[in-house]
């Protein structure tokens, strides 16, 4: 990546390999741990930061364990354990709502890959809503006590996780910014890429075809006005 006068910098980080990314199982809200790849991740993420100079000020993450963790490893890495973190429940994954503990792979098979295909990558369709009484409700989790049951979602499609987002971009993490502070985002595929179409203005039809990876830091360098100093792909901006 060239090196360009700018004025912050922000550092999106996907978390590693959960347990359930490996049993190619959706995820979503549920607090699902690493794997000791996803640790690794974690680990190489933190070495691409220090060759590459940057050092985080300060931290965001989800309320998800393997958003946490990864971001509590990459700091450990980087000696820089003792770092302020702001965790919070709007950058946590996309409720997959009665998909949520399935296997995809199966789902096609039962519902074809297309249907799947809508539901894991379409802009505006929504999953299933996950019916009360579902075994991974989390409706009731003391973490969301202050959001409120009847406000915690049954399932959503990327355009709600962009509505709900967005407000934490605003309010939180653009002040962490605006002080001069480097940000690192430790977050999840549909979060982090409802911020790349934000920062990106990537449109409602391509955004299906933008993929994040795990454990590989994404590095924008924002001008003044939080804009993208240096256009390019998305994919130019990983620290590989």
């Amino acid at each position: 990546m060239a090196s360009v006068s700018h004025t912050h910098t922000l550092v999106l980080l996907r978390h590693g390999q959960s347990e359930w990314n490996l049993e190619n199982r959706f995820t979503g809200w549920w607090d699902i741990g690493l794997t000791d790849e996803g640790q690794a991740e974690a680990c190489a993420a933190a070495a691409a930061l220090l060759d590459a100079g940057i050092t985080p000020d300060v931290v965001h993450t989800s309320l998800l364990r393997r958003a946490i963790q990864t971001a509590n490893t990459t700091l450990d890495e980087m000696g820089l354990g003792w770092l302020p973190v702001r965790r919070h429940w709007r950058l946590n994954e996309r409720h997959y709502g009665a998909l949520t503990g399935l296997n995809k792979t199966e789902m096609a098979e039962q519902h074809g890959a297309e249907q799947v295909h809508l539901w894991r990558r379409s802009y505006d369709v929504p999953p299933p809503p996950m019916p009360s009484g579902h075994p991974f409700d989390v409706s009731s989790d003391p973490r969301y006590g202050g959001l409120g049951a009847s406000a915690v979602p049954r399932g959503e499609c990327l355009a709600d996780v962009v509505r709900r987002m967005l407000p934490y971009w605003h309010d939180g993490i653009t002040e962490d910014l605006r002080a001069g502070a480097t940000v690192l985002v430790a977050a999840h595929g549909n979060s982090l890429r409802a911020l790349v179409k934000h920062l990106d203005g990537i449109g409602d039809a391509e955004i299906a075809g933008l993929n994040i990876p795990t454990g590989v830091p994404l590095v924008y360098e924002l001008d003044a006005d939080l804009a993208i100093a240096t256009h390019c792909a998305v994919e130019d901006r990983y620290l590989r």
